[in-house]
């Protein structure tokens, strides 16, 4: 029997999959992609690189486990391996549209081997996602392509208004939230509802899990958001205050900026200046959205999502031990920024 509640087995099916996916494209696309996946350097020689989290696709087969126990989560690597490669796409495609130079501490992918490249390298991961699903076969492709198309179609609606925030000096609360759920949330619920669905869940329970999946995502943002001014480089694996270099209406910065608190109008100026903001303007940017409330905001949401996440998985016929772990992970994973 094997049991996921160390995921190293989950991950080892995961790598697998995303390993075969990517052999399949042409060698110069495959071996931008191997990099950008932290299988080789930028030479192409094998190395043992960071790769991520895995967060997505294991929630995809945890979920699957909760639905139809310990067995059932090999149903769904191949769900797990398209949500993975979408995850990838967007993140390339966002390294490009950030300017970010560094992820997982190395140089990204269009750093390394031009612009034009990453895209073309992104868009086939987005392709062979849609591959990797509809070889899994059964009845249960065309609910699943549904639901990742319309995930797709989410990831590009937050995105969009991401980009836009930029240029915009006032965003509502209200609208940073619904950016950061098709941005983020929706791939997450996509990922434990895809689990559920390829695990033979019941309808109740693949709305469930999406649902905790979807919440848990929420409250992934706002810990990253967090993360993205105060994080870390030596964990997070990008320069120190990397959110607010690029101005970005990140939850914490939105909350801070419409706090009406006396400090958040010389936040507004900082982020309406031109030009590069030096080392000095950012300490003090960050020290501004921590005064005006922006910081505690986003722990608070988070752990109040978080709670209802794990409410979500109070629905009949979860296996308890799967239920545990997916709310060990979600606890972990709101932790990060502690």
């Amino acid at each position: 029997m094997t049991v996921l509640t160390d995921h190293t087995a989950a991950r080892e099916a995961v790598d697998a999959g995303l390993r075969a996916a990517a052999a399949r494209l042409p060698a110069p696309a495959a071996r931008i992609a191997a990099y950008h996946f932290g299988w080789t350097d930028a030479s192409g020689t094998p190395v043992e690189a960071n790769s991520g989290k895995a967060l997505r696709p294991i929630l995809t087969l945890l979920a699957a486990k909760a639905v139809g126990g310990e067995e059932a989560w090999r149903q769904a690597v191949p769900a797990a391996v398209a949500v993975e490669m979408v995850h990838n796409f967007s993140l390339i495609h966002d390294d490009i549209i950030d300017r970010d130079s560094l992820r997982r501490h190395r140089p990204t992918a269009w750093k390394v081997y031009g612009v034009n490249d990453a895209i073309l390298v992104g868009d086939a991961l987005h392709a062979l996602a849609f591959e990797c699903l509809a070889e899994a076969g059964g009845d249960r492709i065309p609910a699943g392509t549904s639901l990742l198309a319309q995930t797709v179609r989410a990831l590009i609606e937050g995105q969009l208004a991401d980009t836009r925030f930029e240029s915009r000096d006032q965003v509502e609360l209200s609208e940073c939230v619904a950016m950061s759920e098709a941005k983020t949330a929706s791939l997450m619920g996509c990922a434990t509802a895809l689990g559920a669905l390829f695990g033979g869940g019941t309808p109740q329970q693949v709305d469930a899990l999406r649902d905790f999946g979807f919440r848990l995502g929420l409250a992934f943002q706002h810990v990253d958001d967090l993360l993205g001014i105060w994080g870390d480089p030596a964990v997070t694996g990008k320069a120190v205050y990397s959110d607010l270099r690029n101005r970005k209406k990140s939850l914490p910065v939105t909350a801070a900026l419409g706090s009406g608190h006396p400090d958040a109008p010389e936040l507004a100026a900082i982020y309406s200046a031109t030009g590069q903001l030096t080392e000095t303007e950012l300490r003090r940017a960050a020290d501004l959205v921590e005064a005006c409330g922006g910081r505690q905001a986003s722990r608070t949401s988070a752990e109040t999502l978080t709670e209802a996440a794990t409410n979500s998985l109070n629905v009949e016929g979860l296996r308890p031990e799967a239920v545990e772990e997916l709310t060990e992970l979600a606890a972990s994973t709101v932790h990060r920024a502690n």
